[in-house]
């Protein structure tokens, strides 16, 4: 029993007690553990204050929505969406990606309420987004819009043309990229494949025009709307490609069977001067370069889908499915077909629809001149289509509302031809235009004989709308001039000049439109430049255009400030015609040059700065300048309401028509004479005219006056801006004068003029005063003689200036900036001529004057000795300035010495008394 217990202890077992826990064994694995909470505010924080809208759903919560079943959840969605993104336009731009391919996703819904708050939408956001930032999603939203296009559904087509013009009015450039599938999109729209039955293979198929019964507009209706929105996209194709002209008046390019013949130029023997290069521009309003280099596009790399209708083959293969689609299109609603039943929306929807035929036709036109090979394109064009186009375009030419309406009452509004549109808001006319466009350019000089009964047709047409006095607007006279131009091309020998006749009836219409007027402008300017280019081998102008020209100037003078974008084009015309020394128009503006150049209301002073310059530059092509016209100019050239920089181009100008420009050759007789040239370089320097002269002698004291006892002539004090303009014209007139050969005629001349009408005068500008001694200083010369009055003239012009300069305030900013360049000026003039500076010296007389002018005279005669250039002038006059030093003393003598007494007797010792020539009785003064 006790070995029995003894083994029991080694397993013995451990008795519970009741609410006593269970003791933890050895081994037991420890599994409590301890957690920390991980916050992320900026997660928290979007999560919690992300916007709603009034239904409290935020822009995750409706992009849910989209895919629910109901279409009314979704309709609501897409409201909300719009409500939300109108309220937090921020939005936008952090879910862009989600709101544009859930919005796409639903092009293609099932219900209409649907569809129409996703067109709604993308409305609404087409407005917000630009083009750049939806650019990234724009193949999804290509591709939903193809798949709407073609869907089975009758109202997703409808619908998806509502959503092609809301992107084509936002991101033209984006969706005609895409342009290749669209536009077979468009095909099937309106028509449907159909296996040819000569051609059992499935390689060659047809497109014959479908009929829906089905759908709830008309089949011409549907048509209708499907061919506008090609329309569109083929306009917007149309001006994203990169030569943008003017419709109508495109420049035609240059044909297979013209010749260029570059140049080759060799740099090396060029830089060394061995071989000159004589460059032409190409005149014009718009010149271009024509180089026989041609860099490849970018599309040239890619693949023929990719290049969409930049590529010849796809454009061909384009036009040879639509052409006859619009031609059968075009036979529905021809007026032939037409029903003549009162009231019948038949008729508004087939002028329609044969306007918007003729246009996808003559876009399409313009797209083949885009191409290197026009010629051919051309000749492709007229060798498949000029038989189905005369025969069924041209078989009622030309169109108009009673071909439509026969049996209608007769309205007097309709019945006139002033009246070009009708009540559904139709333009017959540029519907006949547009016919006469796609018409004319399938015709050459070539084929002139073969096309000459509807050319004609088109001919009688164009002269006809154009002379019967109708008022046009700017698209219907563009496309109008653009078939003259291309008549004229074709018809050269034939009907050139009854066209330009037509034209210029148009042209004398009163009060056209500013944008009509322009289009005319261009097209004779056009019309000139062709006919001065032919008339180099053939001398026959036309009588019509020369007159057109000889008017011009006229117009200019009288058109003035009005309108001063036709005033630069009517100048841009006029520097063209005069440059190639057309003879009607130089002398008409000759005849008018007076009122261009009126200083008070001519055309000149009254354009801006641009325009003055060719108004300036023109005076180099007038074949005489009379003296009235240089007066005129004179004035221009000193009122100030040209630049100053303009102003010394019209005094070069004039100096290179001069007899003293230095020609080699000799100049035209009489353009210029010496004399009246002489009276406009004169003129123009005094700065004012004899008139303002008189009127100033009236003026009397301050502010506009400086007056000294000392010398008879009274400063008038011009403004500051009048100052400078006055004082860089005068640089100019004295180089002008510096380079006549015979500089002491051209001094006796100068001094002539001034003697004759400055001297004697009380009153004179200080600027005036200035740019007389600017002038002496500039033609004096050893030979030159000077009279005893303009001596006398010119020193007191010195005092009085000098006077103004030493008396200015130091608060006037305005005279402060005159100071330095009349100072040089007096200075100058004093240096040059040492007896002026003795009259002036002599005219001190400090006994007639007040005890306030007497520092003034001090610190001048101060000035005057330290003056490097004047100190020997000084010294050799050393004995006039003791005698003024004295007469001061004299007047202040009794009195406290002031500082500037003593100065001006320091100065006299250092600069004066010093001199080994100083008499002795000086040191008396002191």
């Amino acid at each position: 029993m006790t070995k029995k217990r003894k083994r029991q202890e080694d397993f013995q077992k451990v008795k519970l007690k009741v609410g006593k826990k269970k003791p933890k064994l050895e081994n037991a694995t420890d599994t409590t553990f301890k957690t920390k909470a991980i916050q992320i505010p900026e997660q928290l924080k979007e999560d919690g204050v992300l916007p709603t809208q009034n239904r409290k759903l935020n822009i995750k919560d409706l992009l849910s929505q989209m895919h629910h079943y109901s279409p009314g959840v979704k309709h609501n969605a897409l409201l909300g969406l719009k409500e939300l993104l109108s309220q937090y336009p921020f939005v936008i731009d952090a879910h862009l990606s989600s709101i544009i391919s859930e919005v796409a996703a639903v092009f293609t819904d099932k219900d209409s309420s649907v569809r129409g708050a996703a067109v709604h939408l993308l409305q609404f956001l087409a407005s917000r987004i630009r083009a750049e930032q939806i650019a990234p999603f724009f193949p999804l939203v290509s591709a939903h819009l193809s798949s709407a296009m073609t869907h089975i559904s009758e109202g997703i087509q409808e619908d998806s043309l509502k959503v092609l013009d809301v992107l084509l009015e936002a991101y033209p450039a984006l969706l005609t990229d895409r342009s290749i599938i669209l536009l077979k999109n468009f095909v099937e729209l309106i028509s449907h494949q159909q296996l040819s039955k000569r051609v059992k293979s499935r390689d060659k198929l047809s497109w014959m025009l479908s009929v829906n019964p089905n759908r709830r507009v008309t089949s011409q209706q549907w048509r209708l709307n499907v061919l506008t929105r090609l329309k569109k996209f083929l306009q917007a194709v149309v001006d994203g490609s990169s030569d943008t002209e003017d419709e109508g008046l495109q420049e035609q390019k240059d044909s297979s069977h013209s010749v260029r013949n570059p140049i080759c130029i060799s740099w090396k023997l060029h830089a060394n001067n061995q071989q000159h290069i004589q460059l032409f521009e190409s005149g014009g309003l718009r010149p271009k370069i024509n180089s026989s280099f041609r860099l490849r596009s970018l599309t040239s790399v890619m693949d023929s889908a990719e290049k969409g209708l930049s590529s010849a083959e796809n454009l061909k293969g384009f036009i040879e499915i639509i052409i006859p689609l619009l031609i059968e299109c075009w036979i529905e609603a021809s007026p032939a077909q037409s029903a003549p039943i009162l009231g019948n929306l038949l008729e508004s929807e087939s002028q329609q629809l044969m306007q918007q035929v003729l246009s996808i036709i003559h876009l399409l036109w313009k797209l083949t001149k885009r191409h290197d090979e026009t010629y051919k394109m051309e000749l492709w064009l007229r060798m498949n289509y000029l038989v189905d186009f005369k025969h069924h375009f041209m078989r009622h030419f030309p169109y108009s509302l009673q071909d439509a309406v026969k049996h209608k009452k007769k309205d007097p509004c309709k019945s006139n031809r002033n009246c070009m549109k009708s009540s559904n808001n139709i333009d017959h006319l540029l519907l006949n235009l547009t016919l006469c466009d796609i018409m004319v350019s399938l015709a050459s000089t070539s084929t002139l004989q073969t096309d000459s009964g509807w050319l004609d047709m088109i001919r009688k047409f164009v002269t006809d709308t154009l002379q019967d006095g109708s008022k046009l607007n700017s698209k219907q006279v563009n496309r109008l001039l653009g078939v003259t131009w291309r008549l004229m091309q074709i018809q050269q020998n034939k009907a050139t000049e009854p066209l330009i006749k037509a034209v210029y009836t148009l042209y004398q219409q009163r009060n056209l439109l500013f944008p009509v007027r322009t289009l005319l402008l261009k097209f004779f300017s056009r019309v000139y430049q062709k006919e001065d280019l032919r008339t180099q081998r053939i001398r026959s102008r036309s009588k019509v255009l020369s007159r057109w020209l000889a008017g011009l100037p006229q117009q200019l003078a009288l058109l003035g400030l009005r309108n001063p974008e036709l005033s630069n084009q009517l100048i841009d015309i006029i520097h063209s015609a005069a440059s190639r020394s057309n003879k009607e128009l130089l002398q008409s503006l000759q005849a008018t040059a007076t009122r261009i150049y009126d200083p008070l209301e001519g055309t000149l002073v009254l354009l801006p700065a641009e325009a003055q310059r060719r108004l300036v530059q023109l005076v180099y092509f007038l074949p005489c300048l009379p003296a009235s016209l240089l007066a005129c100019l004179s004035r221009c050239c000193i009122m100030g309401r040209m630049s100053s920089d303009l102003a010394a181009t019209l005094i070069g100008i004039l100096h290179m028509r001069s007899s003293f420009a230095g020609w080699k050759c000799q100049v035209q007789d009489n353009s210029v004479n010496d004399v009246d040239y002489f009276s406009f370089l004169f003129s123009t320097l005094i700065g004012f005219s004899r008139e303002e002269l008189t009127s100033l002698q009236g003026i009397r004291g301050k502010p506009h006056i400086s007056q000294t006892q000392l010398s008879p002539i009274r400063l008038y004090l011009t403004d500051l801006d009048q100052f400078l303009h006055h004082w860089a014209v005068t640089e100019v007139i004295c180089h002008s004068l510096s380079t006549i050969p015979s500089q002491s005629q051209c001094f006796d001349i100068l001094q002539t003029g001034i003697c004759k009408y400055l001297v004697g005068l009380v009153v004179i500008p200080d600027s005036t005063a200035g740019s007389v001694l600017c002038a002496i200083n500039k033609l004096l010369d050893q030979a030159c003689i000077i009279s005893e009055n303009l001596h006398r003239f010119l020193a007191s012009c010195c005092y009085s200036l000098l006077y103004f300069l030493l008396t200015i305030d130091r608060e006037d900013a305005e005279h402060l900036q005159k100071r330095d360049m009349l100072w040089r000026s007096c200075i100058s003039a004093l240096a040059l001529l040492p007896r002026l500076l003795r009259l002036m010296l002599q005219s001190l007389q400090v006994s007639r004057i007040c005890r306030e002018e007497l520092p003034v005279v001090a610190q001048l005669l101060r000035l005057l000795m330290q003056h490097g250039q004047l100190r020997s002038h000084m010294i050799t006059n050393e004995f006039l300035v003791q005698q003024i030093i004295k007469d001061i003393m004299t007047l202040k003598s009794g009195e406290v010495q002031e500082q500037w007494l003593t100065d001006l007797h320091y100065c006299f010792n250092i600069y004066l008394a010093s001199h080994p020539q100083t008499p002795g009785p000086i040191n008396t003064v002191y």
